[in-house]
């Protein structure tokens, strides 16, 4: 902890000392030496490398991999006529061409998957003709090559460049999220792998997939297929194949993104139902069945059959170590009027208190989780009701029926790690700048100690589906998600609102400059606007 606090007063201190190019978000130290020169990056003959002594080399699947992208991103606006053999000769010492960056990787991990744990850690140095990237993992080389694209300048004669520039970089919270909601609206594969890109150009990485809910279940299950033969809302065209979500998964791992899916229940499960008849609890009017169904029914033993063949499966096609196992939301009314579960409460000793039933239910749901060897997530609500929970369990705070500052307080001061989504609920929108709100929010400021506030993980952004689609999903998602994602990575001590938004704005104009349709943060143009013009 000491060491930890002394490298957070050096940080501060260099943080004080002559800034560099603009970086999104922005590094934890950058340095770059007063009228310190340029190294100039002629695109034919610009290599990535590996540098001497590595424990990576060619071969490597994420390295490899982005090497191809972050060169097609660099050069894009190359006339052809400098992607031919271009001779550099008279260049001034001030600008000496840089044909390669090497990058050296410290340890040999390359076809894992990004987890908790990773190292994102990188230095980048760019001096004399010489451009030189150096992490512990893969996952920061990653890292490092997005801050080494946006460093990238053009001139007006069309030369590319680079300032010379020394960065120490490293995340402040290991966890880092955007969550997508694919039953409320559908979202087609490519408007997924497009999030999943301009994520990592934010550093995020966890896609958190709220995959089902209450209006539709697209995930194709090969346990129990009539859940999305009978639940998607449309059955040939509406779903996510065994092949989609693989292609999700490896899309983000060359990314250093993990993949965290959540089934929600026992609540918001009702497009569970027509696929799987008794799964449901029966809601009664008076003595009679309603014809209507609730949360799932939490007394029979054929609904732990079912939890544990379809989480079996889940936890077989999902490789991340957690799963978000939802629990929020469940509306008691359905149970109280079923005269089985009266009898089933009675026979428990469970009184009147239906949160005994709930807890009943995810104390079980915990235990088929933790057999197949996985962690889990859940939302508030599981720990607010005082539900039994596993020492492990990670909750996600996001409501705000009392301060949520003081749920952070609580959750931590029981000794369970934390997320917040709660002021990071970007489906929301209102006319002005909101990114600020988003941006100002910190994460750790509530009353409690520091081995408290080390147990905040970091959080996510939430873009729930009601009235989002693929039509407004990326102009509402980019470039507002960008405050959460330097609000997670980047120091504290970052918080000037007039350097973020030069900062936003210029880093929004890179956006459309990769294809990306981010949304104006006020009045301006950018140099090249969405579509080339």
């Amino acid at each position: 902890m000491a060491a930890g606090r002394a490298l957070r007063r050096l940080l501060a201190v260099l943080l004080l000392l002559q800034p560099g190019a603009a970086v999104w978000p922005q590094p934890q130290v950058q340095l770059s030496p007063p009228g310190g020169g340029r190294c100039l990056l002629p695109p034919a003959r610009f290599r990535f490398g590996h540098a001497a002594g590595s424990a990576v080399g060619p071969g490597c699947t994420v390295l490899e991999a982005a090497f191809q992208r972050y060169r097609a991103l660099l050069f894009a606006a190359a006339r052809p006529s400098e992607n031919g053999p271009v001779p550099f000769t008279g260049v001034p010492p001030q600008a000496l061409p840089c044909t390669q960056l090497l990058v050296f990787v410290a340890t040999p991990d390359c076809d894992g998957f990004p987890n908790l744990d990773s190292k994102e850690s990188y230095k980048l140095s760019v001096s004399e003709g010489s451009l030189l990237l150096s992490a512990d993992a893969v996952w920061g080389a990653l890292r490092g090559l997005e801050t080494f694209s946006q460093l990238i300048g053009r001139d007006q004669n069309g030369t590319y460049y680079i300032n010379k520039t020394e960065i120490m970089d490293f995340p402040r919270f290991p966890h880092r999220g955007l969550l997508l909601d694919t039953s409320r609206h559908y979202l087609p594969l490519g408007a997924i792998l497009e999030t999943l890109d301009v994520m990592a150009y934010n550093k995020f990485n966890v896609f958190h997939w709220h995959i089902v809910d209450d209006p539709s279940f697209p995930y194709e299950s090969s346990t129990f297929p009539e859940l999305s033969k009978q639940g998607a809302f449309n059955a040939m065209s509406h779903v996510y194949t065994a092949g989609d979500v693989q292609t999700v998964i490896e899309h983000a791992r060359l990314r250093g993104i993990r993949v965290i899916v959540e089934f929600d229940t026992p609540g918001h499960t009702l497009s569970w139902g027509p696929g799987a008849p008794g799964l449901l609890t029966p809601c009664y009017s008076g003595k009679h069945p309603s014809g209507t169904y609730g949360p799932i029914n939490p007394i029979l033993n054929s609904t732990y059959q079912f939890v544990t063949s379809l989480f079996q499966e889940v936890s077989s096609v999902f490789p991340d170590f957690f799963l978000h196992l939802g629990g929020d939301e469940v509306d008691f009314t359905c149970w109280k009027s079923n005269p089985e579960i009266h009898a089933f409460m009675k026979q428990m000793g469970f009184g009147d208190d239906y949160r005994n039933l709930e807890s009943f239910y995810i104390q079980r749901l915990l235990d088929i989780v933790s057999s197949l060897g996985k962690g889990s997530i859940l939302w508030q609500e599981v720990f607010d009701n005082g539900v039994k929970l596993r020492p492990d369990s990670i909750i996600h705070v996001w409501k705000n029926s009392k301060p949520y500052m003081d749920e952070m307080a609580d959750v931590t001061k029981a000794g369970y790690q934390a997320l917040l989504s709660t002021p990071w609920y970007l489906n929301r929108i209102s006319y002005g700048q909101d990114w600020m709100a988003a941006y100002q929010v910190e994460p750790l400021n509530f009353k409690g100690s520091a081995e408290q506030k080390d147990l905040v993980i970091g959080g996510e952004a939430c873009m729930w589906g009601e009235y989002v689609d693929v039509t407004n999903l990326t102009p509402r998602l980019w470039p507002r998600a960008g405050a959460v994602a330097e609000r997670l990575w980047s120091n504290a001590s970052v918080r000037n609102l007039q350097d973020a938004y030069a900062r936003l704005a210029a880093f929004r104009c890179q956006l459309l400059g990769r294809g990306v349709q981010a949304q104006p943060l006020y009045v301006g143009y950018c140099e090249n606007e969405f579509g080339g013009f």
